[in-house]
């Protein structure tokens, strides 16, 4: 079998760390930053688990929509964590380095967990799609074996693909500095690190883009779409302002989610687009997950009347 010779000193294939840089631009506002997101976190967790806490709990919080909203409150848990905790610890510890291992972990479960928040939200969408337009049928159609498939299907599928992706990034041989300047491994900083052409890996995240994410949201703004025009038909005026008021703020959520992941992702991946590309993560990442529980629940009758309740015990 034929090796190729490695230049000296410049191979670094058998890179075992790499430096994440995250906000060392910024070096009088890393104790603010750190505060800052430190807060977000605790925010994250305890808002998330409050709602995960009372829809298994409370008798109301059975139907369908809340056993989505269970899962969905875990997973933002999941998802936060995967990157949250890291940037932390850099920013308390001013040590930015991660492994190679460690560094491909993150990106695998980052990755894995933001697939199923796309799917999910598209599951989540069809389930007030079916629930205000076929209001007759929802029972049956919704049903709890259905309902489950649903959120099974939307935690696994995106797992075997995720791994796969990960894999054929870092087997990348990578070389020059090791420094991602991004505040976790993601795939775009990670390539601009690979010593070869990433022309093929690049064209595999268009696609994983497109099905991941492009599709799923093209599907949140028919259900959307669909259900505007029914409640375009209600009599009530007041009933009409209530539920665009309702529709309104998830499909900004919708939007923003999903709008600066696709942008992201599908930015041509150049030096000068790495600022930009660190601050629409931190939109997807971090700031949609607090803002989601207020969004999609303290608006709620259901849920609030939940947590006094919960509180009152």
């Amino acid at each position: 079998m034929h090796h190729q010779e490695k230049p000296p000193e410049d191979n670094l294939t058998e890179l075992m760390e790499f430096v994440l840089l995250g906000f060392a631009d910024m070096p009088h506002l890393q104790w603010f930053l750190f505060g800052l997101f430190l807060i977000i976190y605790i925010i994250i967790l305890m808002s998330n688990g409050t709602i995960f806490l009372m829809t298994k709990m409370d008798p109301a919080l059975q139907s369908p929509m809340y056993f989505f909203l269970a899962n969905f409150s875990f997973l933002e848990i999941c998802y936060v964590s995967a990157t949250l905790p890291k940037m932390l610890m850099n920013l308390g510890t001013q040590r930015r380095r991660i492994s190679l291992v460690a560094c491909a972990t993150q990106m695998c479960f980052a990755l894995m967990f933001g697939g199923t928040e796309c799917l999910l939200l598209a599951v989540m969408a069809y389930d007030r799609y079916v629930a205000i337009c076929k209001p007759l049928h929802y029972p049956l159609v919704m049903n709890h074996r259905v309902c489950s498939q649903l959120v099974t299907g939307s935690w696994t599928i995106g797992i075997p693909i995720m791994i796969g992706q990960t894999y054929q990034i870092f087997s990348l041989p990578f070389c020059g500095a090791k420094q991602i300047n991004h505040f976790f491994c993601d795939i775009l900083p990670i390539l601009r690190l690979a010593c070869e052409d990433t022309f093929v890996n690049e064209m595999l995240v268009y696609i994983l883009v497109v099905s991941f994410a492009m599709v799923p949201f093209l599907l949140i703004l028919g259900s959307y779409g669909k259900i505007i025009s029914i409640i375009l038909k209600l009599p009530s005026a007041t009933s009409r302002a209530k539920a665009f008021s309702t529709c309104s703020s998830h499909l900004m959520v919708v939007v923003v989610f999903f709008g600066s992941g696709i942008i992201t992702y599908l930015r041509h991946n150049t030096r000068h687009s790495e600022g930009t590309h660190k601050v629409l993560s931190l939109f997807y990442t971090i700031l949609i997950p607090m803002i989601n529980p207020m969004i999609y629940s303290l608006r709620n009758k259901d849920v609030i009347m939940a947590l006094r309740k919960l509180l009152c015990k």
